[in-house]
């Protein structure tokens, strides 16, 4: 009988039940070629073969034969042997009627066009959402959405739940539904993207979906129809030659975005680490032409075994094609670097891909000399080294079993203490086998027990001893690379592409640069604030420059503070900025010496940072902090060491309590924030908007990717202020030294932020290159500046302030003189505590002044004192400004404006100014 008779008559349930084996309901049992718990051996009916996703053997019935017999040529005399008696069967049986419908491909492809409608609906906001975090395009790629929802309110008629029904989309509910009535299904992958499966003839087969409700690891869950067949996104080009694989659909659609890699390379999924099937392999046996395959799978342990499994299988059913893989960075994925990373990235890893022997610990390059090759001498082979569980790892070498109980010590690098299990796999007798905590590093003892196991084991010592070797080795490779990955990854230094420096330029060099930068802030998801917001925009930037600005955000809870500081910061490129939320007493004194340096450190709440208020001064006045503490050394004696950290910072925090941090705030600009009733019918109203689907998240994302490159494009350079002897603050501001220096620090930030606007200029004498201030600039460091002034100009507080000016307000309106305060609570709806505190304040200052009424009966009776007060106090801080700017303008003239000499307080004399030789930058 010729193979090929037999192969007509043979099934693959004829071979399993000769060998006494059966299949569940899912066609899965355990695979009889390995041992192992849970059933990893799939059977496939329709076409005769298996596969088992646990040790990779796969083939047809002949195979099975083959593979119990132990001999190719017992297997196949087994198999004619089985075939006697039996008539010839066709290669797919005929289905039954419910079999028909269940996949097929006309039902699958009306319920896809449902799910690409839904997910182009205008109210699909959460799917665009979640597909906008995974950077996948949806007008791009052929996906839908499945709100589960399609079946209510009699959208489907009897027919069609039927063939949902056939098709697997509907399951029909058991239980029952509280007040329900009628029939109740669930879903086929409720709130998930569907992508589709296809056959070799491009119909949709099989549905794949993705779960956009993340589960707590951050993974989404994953949903197949049953009876799952065809692939994604579909059979390759016949013509192919090469071919990437990756792990899961979600990578595939992530290279298909891409023009670049589409066009030299086909691209097919696996359906998980275990989830590369028969259907793959006939798919790919099939690409006559096909020279590579590149695997490109997750960055972790199971996607690095997967891949080494996979290159097992294929390498001998494809031995003329080339296998290379790309070494994937840790704890990434295709998706992850897509979204992490621009698409110069897939570039590079394919380019710098490699032929690798996959080992069991990893990847390892196949080397092209072969005179550099050291082939392992082939009496002693490599052990097996599993790490998949790090509390039970377990080492395999020729007889011996070697366990490691417990893990392994990351912490001390100068021991191999830990609890080991040696026992011979030979042998099930529990007395072959020693268990022991001992140091592999104290060669006095691991010597008594290399001689105790030898005794108990009944082993060569030799063997154990070389066995114990291996191991350590092992272990000491496995422990770097853990330290390595568990180091927290910092924030490499942002690339631009060419493309994005010019645009980034452009904008730097435009015209009107405030007014539009302000304008963009407003753009990333601000409402309001504009002065605020781009007045933290430049102390933000301030973090370059020697002598940065400081900023502490003021105002009751709720009015987002927190808010406006995260949404500015995150104009900052994440490798400039520190996010701190509690800072523990001595924590600033461990960061690395230069760690900080010109770093934006942003505290969420300056009450998590209560106990290091006073390095935060240090940091912020000599930009330098230094403590000395003891330690001992080698030998146990005790010596001091001075841990020094550098600055300068440029910090920002929020607060509620206004006086509570004075020599801080001191140190910094203050802003108050909008608490008005307008503002808050502001924000509200971009919620609903938000809310409705009608803001343009995307371009908000790309104005902050904008200011990111051009935050990078910055650079250091000294900031000349010619005007800054002209200049002069209103009389009414309180602590006018550090005030002062906090104005011309903000000229001089919007000067430094016009840098690529400005001439270089070189200082003749001391060879200093520098740009220098324009009028425009003082301009508008005078509009930004006028509410800080006003506020440290003003005796009262924000809160008070704010009071005070509602308060007469209300007055005016009703007509009255005299108040109670009584009557304020009610007008006002305030705490009686807080209005008493809010009089007890004005009085104190002389502004209210009591004019009747008892502390018992009916309290007493008030009267504002000065009503025109604060009008004239911001008419005053805004006339000295507008003079002295005003003033400025009448006395310069020309285009080279005022010169000063370096390192002295006056003007340059016309000889000195001629000297002067601009550089253009």
């Amino acid at each position: 009988m010729e193979i090929k008779e037999i192969k007509s008559r043979l099934t693959i349930h004829t071979v399993l039940n000769h060998y006494h084996l059966k299949a569940d309901r899912g066609n899965m049992l355990r695979c009889p070629f390995h041992e192992e718990e849970t059933a990893s051996m799939r059977i496939y009916p329709d076409t005769n073969s298996f596969h088992c996703f646990g040790c990779g053997k796969s083939g047809d019935a002949i195979e099975f034969c083959c593979l119990k017999e132990g001999d190719k040529h017992k297997g196949i005399l087994k198999s004619a042997e089985l075939c006697s008696g039996l008539q010839p069967i066709n290669s797919r049986p005929v289905k039954s009627s419910t079999q028909l419908k269940e996949n097929d491909p006309g039902i699958l492809t009306r319920i896809f066009e449902s799910f690409t409608n839904g997910l182009h609906s205008p109210i699909s906001k959460r799917p665009k959402e979640y597909l906008q975090a995974r950077n996948l395009d949806y007008e791009l790629l052929e996906m839908g959405y499945n709100s589960g929802q399609y079946h209510h309110g009699g959208k489907l008629s009897e027919g069609e739940i039927k063939d949902w029904l056939s098709a697997g989309m509907l399951i029909p509910y058991k239980g029952s539904v509280p007040n329900g009535s009628g029939r109740t299904y669930t879903c086929f992958a409720k709130d998930c993207i569907i992508f589709p499966i296809k056959s070799a003839e491009g119909r949709i087969v099989s549905l794949y979906g993705r779960g956009i409700k993340e589960n707590r690891d951050g993974s989404g869950k994953h949903f197949y129809l049953k009876n799952r067949r065809g692939l994604y996104p579909g059979y390759p080009d016949p013509g192919a030659k090469r071919l990437i694989l990756t792990e899961a659909i979600i990578d595939a659609a992530t290279l298909l975005q891409l023009p670049e890699i589409t066009n030299q390379y086909e691209i097919l999924a696996c359906y998980g680490t275990n989830g590369f099937t028969h259907e793959h392999q006939e798919a790919i046996r099939g690409l006559t032409g096909l020279e590579e395959i590149t695997f490109f799978f997750d960055g972790d342990k199971t996607g690095r075994e997967a891949m080494q499994k996979y290159q097992g299988e294929l390498s001998g059913l494809l031995p003329e094609v080339k296998l290379t893989g790309i070494e994937t960075p840790e704890g990434e994925d295709v998706n992850s670097l897509s979204v992490a990373h621009s698409a110069e990235i897939f570039t590079h890893l394919l380019e710098t891909r490699k032929s690798f022997l996959l080992t069991e610990t990893g990847l390892t390059e196949k080397e092209q000399d072969g005179d550099q090759s050291m082939p392992q001498d082939p009496a002693v082979p490599a052990g097996i080294f599993n790490t998949r569980n790090p509390e039970f790892i377990t080492f395999t070498t020729g007889d011996l079993k070697m366990v490691i109980l417990g893990g392994v010590n990351l912490q001390q690098l100068d021991r191999l203490r830990l609890t080991i299990k040696i026992s011979r796999s030979d042998m099930t007798d529990p007395l072959h086998s020693i268990r022991h905590t001992l140091d592999l590093y104290h060669s006095d003892y691991l010597e008594k027990f290399i001689q105790k196991a030898s005794e108990q084991l009944e082993a060569s010592s030799n063997t154990i001893r070389r066995a114990l070797a291996e191991l350590t080795e092992r272990i000491e490779q496995y422990r770097i690379s853990r330290i390595e990955s568990l180091k927290e990854e910092k924030p490499q230094s942002r690339q631009l592409t060419e493309q994005r420096k010019v645009k980034a330029i452009s904008y730097l060099k435009s015209d009107n640069l405030m007014e539009r930068t302000g304008r963009d802030i407003s753009g990333t998801g601000i409402v309001g604030e504009k002065n605020n917001s781009l007045l933290m925009y430049l102390v933000f930037t301030s973090r370059l420059r020697d002598q940065p600005l400081h900023v502490i955000s003021l105002g009751s809870s709720g009015t987002g503070k927190t808010y406006l500081q995260e949404k500015i910061a995150e104009l900052i490129p994440e490798q400039d900025k520190l996010e701190i939320t509690i800072l523990s007493e001595n924590a600033f004194y461990y960061f690395d010496r230069k760690e900080l340096k010109n770093k934006l450190v942003l505290i969420e709440d300056m009450d998590g940072a209560e106990q290091v208020l006073y390095p935060l001064r240090e940091l912020q006045t000599k930009r330098k902090i230094s403590k000395t503490i003891p330690i001992k050394d080698s030998k146990g004696n005790l010596k001091t060491i001075t841990l020094r950290v550098e600055g300068p910072i440029c910090l920002a925090g929020t607060t509620t309590r206004e006086r509570l941090y004075e020599d801080n705030a001191n140190r910094s600009l203050l802003i108050y924030l909008d608490g008005s009733r307008e503002h808050k019918e502001q924000i509200m109203e971009y919620q609903r908007k938000l809310s409705a689907g009608r803001i343009d998240t995307r371009k908000e994302n790309e104005l902050k990717e904008l200011f990111k490159d051009m935050q990078t494009l910055l650079k250091p350079i000294p900031v000349r202020n010619t005007y800054a002897e002209y200049l002069k603050l209103p009389e009414y501001v309180f602590k006018p030294l550090r005030t002062n220096a906090h104005y011309l620090a903000v000229i001089e930030t919007i000067t430094f932020y016009h840098q690529w606007q400005r001439e270089v200029k070189t200082d003749p004498e001391s060879g200093e290159r520098y740009i220098e201030t324009s009028l425009e600039d003082i301009r508008w460091a005078n509009h930004l500046l006028r509410d800080v002034l006003l506020a440290k100009s003003d005796e009262l507080s924000k809160a008070e302030r704010s009071f005070f000016e509602s308060l007469k307000k209300w007055l005016v309106a009703n007509s009255k003189e005299n108040f109670y305060a009584k009557q304020v609570r009610e007008a006002f709806r305030m705490h009686p505590s807080k209005v008493k505190r809010y009089l007890y304040s004005l009085t104190t200052y002389g502004l209210v002044k009591i004019t009747g009424g008892n502390r018992f009966k009916t309290g007493f009776e008030y009267e504002v004192a000065a009503m025109d007060e604060y009008h004239n106090l911001e008419s005053s801080v805004s006339s000295v400004l507008d003079e002295v700017l005003e003033d400025l303008k009448q006395k310069t003239s020309g285009p080279g404006g005022l010169q000063v000499v370096y390192g002295q307080n006056r003007p340059l004399n016309s000889k000195e100014t001629s000297k002067i030789r601009a550089v253009v930058q």
